[in-house]
Formats: C-alpha cells, sequence, structure tokens
C-alpha cells in the first residue's frame, strides 16, 4: 500500500514562502505521477500542480509563477516550494501519487497564509 507524508505546512505571512515535502513509501516512485492538490474550507480539492516521471509539470492558473513543484526520484520525494503565498492559498495541501489511472493520497499539511 502506498504511504504519502506530507510535510512543511505551517503559518506564513503574506508574501512569504514554505516548501512542503512529500516522502513517498513502498511504491516504485520514478513511474508514478506526482501531485500537489489543495482543499480551503468549504471548498472542492483543487489541483495545485502536476510532476510526470519526465518531469514534464502542470499549474492551476492561479499558482503560475509563484509555485514550483520537483521531485527526486532517489529520495522518493517530491516538493512544492510557494513563494509570494497569500491568503487565497490557505489550504490544506495534500500530495497525490498516480500511476495507470489510480490514485493514492497522503493526510495533509495545513498551510495558513494570514499576518
Amino acid at each position: 500500500q502506498v504511504q504519502l507524508v506530507e510535510s512543511g505546512g505551517g503559518l506564513v505571512q503574506p508574501g512569504g514562502s514554505l516548501r512542503l515535502s512529500c516522502a513517498a513509501s513502498r511504491i516504485i516512485f520514478s513511474i508514478y505521477r506526482m501531485g500537489w492538490y489543495r482543499q480551503a474550507p468549504e471548498k472542492q480539492r483543487e489541483l495545485v500542480a502536476t510532476i510526470t516521471t519526465p518531469g514534464r509539470t502542470n499549474y492551476a492558473d492561479s499558482v503560475k509563477g509563484r509555485f514550483t513543484i520537483s521531485r527526486d526520484n532517489a529520495k522518493n520525494t517530491v516538493y512544492l516550494q510557494m513563494n509570494s503565498l497569500q491568503p487565497e492559498d490557505t489550504a490544506v495541501y495534500y500530495c497525490n501519487a498516480e500511476y495507470n489511472g489510480r490514485g493514492s493520497w497522503g493526510q495533509g499539511t495545513q498551510v495558513t497564509v494570514s499576518s
């Protein structure tokens, strides 16, 4: 069973930065498409960014130019560097691992952007 453990969330002021990490285990990490999603209170979970096995990235329009997704296959870890954070980025951020149409989720990490 896939295990995904997120870390790096917290409270940050507007304009600040955070780096989220997601460590994966019990999978052949390099063949999985990895992604970050987020869910704000009373809203549906939404895509933030994905990265394929060759390293192609995709971003939600709302985070383009501010967030960067990357992966380290040697460490079985995917990262999300978040810069210029705004209050509307406040949400629980979830890591996702997808292969052959099947996805698994981490437990989520809270990101709160507030002054």
